[in-house]
C-alpha cells in the first residue's frame, strides 16, 4: 500500500499543477486588440465593440436581447430594477451562493428570503420555493451553482402559477445547456459574470440577457443613465445610474469568446468522465447526472464526501489529505450564505427603509440540507481544473482511491 504524501509519501498527483492553465489565459490576440482599442481614442462611446459582445454573447446563450453591464453584480441589480421589484418586495434566494445574489436583492430596498437546496443537486429547492410564497413576493433568483442548473421544470410552472419574475443567476453557468437550450434567458432575466476567475472574463464585466423586448429596452435605459439609446445628447427620460461596459471589456470579451465553445466542451467531456469514476470508488459522489442537462458549464466541479465510506474520515481532514496529493480543492464558499456576519442584526441597521419590514430573523435561520452540505460534505474543484488534459483527470481519481484505500493512515492519527 502506497504511503499518503501527508504522511510523507509520494504525491499521486504531483504533475498534476503543471497541467492546469494560468487563469485567465491571455492571448496575442487578445493584447492586438486592446491596443487597437487603447489606439482609438473611442474608450468607451460610441460603444460599437459593446453591442458587438452583447449580440455575440446574447447568441452563444441562445437568447434575444443582451445588455452589458460593468460587472456581475450589477447584473442582477439591473435584472431586479428592470423586472419592478421594489422597496419592501420579497424575493426568494438560494442559502448556497455568492453573496451578489442577495447582496442586490438589498440593494433595491427589497427582503430576501433564504430558502433550503435540493438535496440531490444542491440547486434551490423547487418545493421550498413554493412554500416561502406569499403574498410579497414578487421573484425568485436562481442560481445555477457550480455551472449545474436548477430544476426549469419543476421552477418555471412555480413562478407562473404565481406570478413571479424569475432571475436565472448564471455567474457560474457560460455554456450550460439544459435540453439543448442555454441558460440565461429561460427565465425572464438571466444575469452573467466575467470577473476573473470565471469560464469566460474581462477581469471584470457582466450582462443581462432576456426573450423579452420590453424588459430589455427598460433594462437598457436604466443601464445607461436614463438614456435611450442611440438618441445623442443629455436626454434623461428617467433617473438611473451608470452601469455600462468600457470598450476594453468588450473587446477583451470578444476575443476570449472564440475559445469558450472549445474550454466548454473540454470541462464538459473531463467531468464527465470524473463524475463515472468517482462513483466506482464511493464516497465522492458527484452531483446528480440528469440527462436533462444536455451540457455542463462548470466553475466548480462539486463533490458530495461521505465521511461513512472512509471509515469516519472528517471531510476536512480529507480536504487536507487530497491537497497534498497534489490535488487543489476547498469547500466553496464555506457556509450557506446566511450564516456570514453581513446577515447579523447589528449589521443590518439602516439597509431598509423605515417601516418596511417584517424583516426575517436571519440568526436564527436553519436550513438543514445546506448546512449538513456546507459543514461536511463539499468539495470543490475549479474548473481551471477540469481544463487539464486526460491523465491530470487520471491523477485526480488515483490520488482519491488512494486516500480511501490509504485511510487508515489517517483514523489513526
Amino acid at each position: 500500500m502506497a504511503k499518503l504524501a501527508i504522511n510523507g509519501g509520494d504525491k499521486a498527483a504531483e504533475r498534476l499543477a503543471a497541467k492546469i492553465p494560468v487563469w485567465p489565459k491571455a492571448t496575442e490576440e487578445d493584447k492586438k486588440v486592446l491596443l487597437e482599442v487603447l489606439e482609438s481614442s473611442l474608450w468607451s462611446f460610441p460603444h460599437t465593440r459593446v453591442e458587438q459582445f452583447e449580440q455575440a454573447f446574447a447568441k452563444y446563450q441562445d437568447a434575444k436581447y443582451g445588455i452589458a453591464v460593468a460587472n456581475g453584480t450589477v447584473s442582477l441589480e439591473l435584472c431586479l430594477k428592470a423586472g419592478g421589484i421594489e422597496p419592501g418586495d420579497e424575493v426568494i434566494v438560494p442559502a448556497i451562493t455568492f453573496i451578489s445574489t442577495v447582496s442586490t436583492v438589498t440593494e433595491v430596498g427589497a427582503i430576501p428570503v433564504f430558502v433550503d437546496s435540493d438535496p440531490d443537486t444542491i440547486s434551490i429547492d423547487p418545493k421550498a420555493i413554493e412554500k416561502a410564497i406569499t403574498s410579497r413576493t414578487k421573484a425568485v433568483i436562481a442560481v445555477h451553482y457550480g455551472g449545474y442548473p436548477v430544476d426549469f421544470d419543476a421552477i418555471l410552472p412555480i413562478v407562473r402559477k404565481h406570478n413571479l419574475l424569475l432571475i436565472e443567476d448564471a455567474a457560474h453557468a457560460h455554456g450550460t445547456k439544459w435540453k439543448e437550450r442555454k441558460v440565461g434567458a429561460i427565465g425572464d432575466f438571466g444575469g452573467f459574470s466575467f470577473q476573473q476567475s470565471k469560464s469566460l472574463t474581462a477581469g471584470e464585466g457582466g450582462i443581462v440577457l432576456t426573450n423579452n423586448v420590453k424588459l430589455a429596452e427598460k433594462a437598457s435605459l436604466i443601464r445607461n443613465i436614463g438614456r435611450k439609446a442611440g438618441v445623442p445628447g443629455y436626454l434623461h427620460l428617467i433617473l438611473s445610474s451608470n452601469y455600462r461596459m468600457t470598450e476594453f471589456q468588450a473587446v477583451l470579451l470578444l476575443s476570449q469568446m472564440k475559445h469558450l465553445p472549445e474550454w466548454t466542451e473540454l470541462k464538459h467531456k473531463n467531468g464527465e468522465y470524473l463524475a463515472r469514476e468517482l462513483r466506482k470508488i464511493g464516497g465522492v459522489e458527484p452531483l446528480k447526472r440528469d440527462p436533462r442537462i444536455t451540457k455542463r458549464g462548470y466553475y466548480f466541479f462539486i463533490i458530495r464526501y461521505n465521511s461513512d465510506e472512509f471509515k469516519g474520515l472528517p471531510r476536512d481532514k480529507f480536504i487536507e489529505a487530497l491537497n497534498a496529493e497534489g490535488v487543489p480543492c476547498g469547500t466553496a464558499y464555506g457556509v450557506p450564505l446566511y450564516k456570514n456576519p453581513a446577515f447579523k442584526k447589528e449589521n443590518l441597521k439602516g439597509i431598509w427603509a423605515k417601516g418596511i419590514g417584517p424583516i426575517p430573523d436571519y440568526e436564527k435561520l436553519y436550513l438543514p440540507v445546506a448546512e449538513e452540505f456546507c459543514a461536511h460534505q463539499q468539495v470543490a474543484l475549479s474548473h481551471r481544473v477540469l481544463m487539464v488534459d486526460r491523465s491530470g483527470i487520471q491523477m485526480i481519481i488515483d490520488s482519491i482511491a488512494k486516500i480511501k484505500d490509504n485511510v487508515d493512515e489517517l483514523i489513526k492519527k
